[in-house]
């Protein structure tokens, strides 16, 4: 019997099981697979009567989606979106706890939230405009940020959200422009602002340093006081004196629009991103005035998008809340001790929310998180979920196998057949069926007996393990 190690591990390792299997193309269930963080049989039953149109329409106007069940474990992490006075009041000076219930409340969101493209989208704004949780000196602001920027314009024009964030105190300690003054400018911020958050790299040193003489004194009171009358400065084809003139002109940018549209592919679409979508994009996003959610429905509505089904695959954080949401697992029913053991698991696997140190926020292809560590980790976390070991405060069906799978069929081949459907969406090809089976040491005509019991969590954790389940 071949090995599941052979046939499951050497997919994967590389980063290739996109090309090693084919993936169910169903329009819905190929749109709820990238815009959220992985479909469950409600949300799925959900698009299938809204259709891909009625679906998109409701998960762009989130106040319309009922979601007071996470918003109630929210609660349990009060500071996650605090505001600045709120943290300083509630935490001693410097403390990261406010950082680490916002990660939680991240993966929470992400697990459990009904507004789930809302999600996807803030997560990718926050990987845009990024701000290390934790980060030195913006124990305080982090928060605030996630709340008063990121969410607050998630969905609305990127202008406006660029405009909060280079003003907003976590931005302005983060990237040191609180620090920068007329006698010494700091390059730091204005050199971010270019090359990572709108036009990428067309500029010069000139312009970087012609930037930070600009944005001197940008900030709210008490952050970069230095307010002296600008002089006019020429940057990238601006000539001006008032950074909010600089801010629209960087938004409203060709190259800007191009990395945006490029960003928001790579996001959604697949790793390279197709030009005729990046095109496409990027004029919708400047015919709108740098408005995103019709971006969004072009995006999700597009030949290109429909045709990229097997083309992602699921980052360390969308794999387990996507392993979670798929096998029907819900919060724990008081305090957060489940969550910060997944928030723990992803700080071992590199990509805990907000955790990234650099300021260009974590890569977004395959070939970034396909290791075998990373993968062996992943198997780890499957079968915990599965045998209800670890994270044990997670809430589970009485019976996890019958959940999944009602009626057993008669043979383990066929119930192998049956987990991958429900989890996956698609039977498994021949040899990662076998590849499952071999943890049992079953063939795929072995009739289903007494051994099932103690074979169960093995069987659903290789099927999560499976090159298929990856696939974003």
């Amino acid at each position: 019997m071949t090995s599941r190690r052979t046939l499951i591990g050497g997919a994967l390792l590389d980063g290739s099981a996109k090309a090693a299997v084919k993936i169910d193309a169903d329009p819905v269930a190929h749109l709820l697979r990238r815009a959220t963080y992985g479909p469950t049989p409600a949300a799925l039953a959900e698009a299938k009567k809204f259709g891909v149109a009625g679906w998109l329409d409701r998960q762009l106007d989130p106040a319309r989606i009922d979601d007071t069940a996470c918003d109630r474990l929210l609660a349990r992490l009060p500071l996650a979106g605090a505001s600045i006075a709120k943290v300083r009041a509630s935490l001693p000076l410097h403390s990261y706890a406010a950082f680490g219930q916002l990660g939680r409340a991240a993966i929470a969101r992400a697990v459990w939230s009904n507004r789930q493209l809302f999600e996807t989208t803030a997560m990718f704004w926050a990987n845009h405009l990024h701000i290390s949780a934790p980060s030195s000196g913006v124990w305080d602001s982090r928060c605030d940020y996630e709340t008063q920027v990121i969410r607050k314009y998630a969905f609305g024009k990127f202008s406006e959200m660029l405009k909060a964030s280079a003003r907003h105190p976590a931005m302005l300690t983060y990237l040191d422009n609180r620090s920068s003054t007329r006698a010494h400018p700091n390059e730091n911020y204005a050199r971010e602002l270019m090359e990572l958050h709108t036009v990428g790299l067309i500029y010069s040193e000139a312009d970087v340093a012609a930037a930070a003489r600009l944005l001197v004194g940008l900030g709210t009171e008490g952050l970069g006081t230095d307010t002296a009358r600008k002089d006019t400065v020429k940057i990238l084809g601006f000539t001006g004196n008032d950074p909010d003139s600089f801010f629209a002109y960087l938004t409203h940018h060709p190259a800007t629009a191009q990395r945006i549209a490029t960003k928001l592919c790579v996001r959604f679409v697949a790793d390279d991103a197709p030009a005729s979508l990046v095109a496409k994009l990027a004029k919708v996003y400047l015919d709108n005035d740098t408005a995103i959610t019709p971006v969004l429905r072009a995006l999700f509505t597009s030949p290109e998008f429909a045709a990229s089904a097997g083309q992602k695959m699921r980052t360390p954080l969308e794999d387990v809340a996507a392993s979670i949401r798929a096998l029907g697992l819900g919060p724990e029913r008081d305090g957060i001790k489940a969550l910060d053991a997944l928030y723990n698991e992803l700080v071992d696997a590199g990509n805990a929310p907000y955790r990234w140190s650099p300021p260009n926020g974590y890569p977004d292809v395959a070939a970034a998180w396909a290791s075998p560590s990373a993968f062996l980790m992943k198997c780890n976390l499957h079968l915990n979920l599965a045998a209800g070991w670890y994270p044990s405060q997670l809430t589970r069906p009485a019976n996890l196998l019958k959940s999944l799978v009602p009626v057993p069929p008669a043979t383990f081949g066929a119930l192998v057949d049956a987990l991958a459907v429900r989890l996956t969406g698609t039977r498994l090809p021949a040899a990662q069926t076998a590849a499952a089976l071999s943890v049992a040491g079953k063939l795929p005509t072995s009739p289903v007996d007494k051994s099932l019991d103690g074979a169960a969590p093995y069987l659903i954790a290789m099927v999560l393990n499976s090159p298929t389940f990856q696939l974003r």
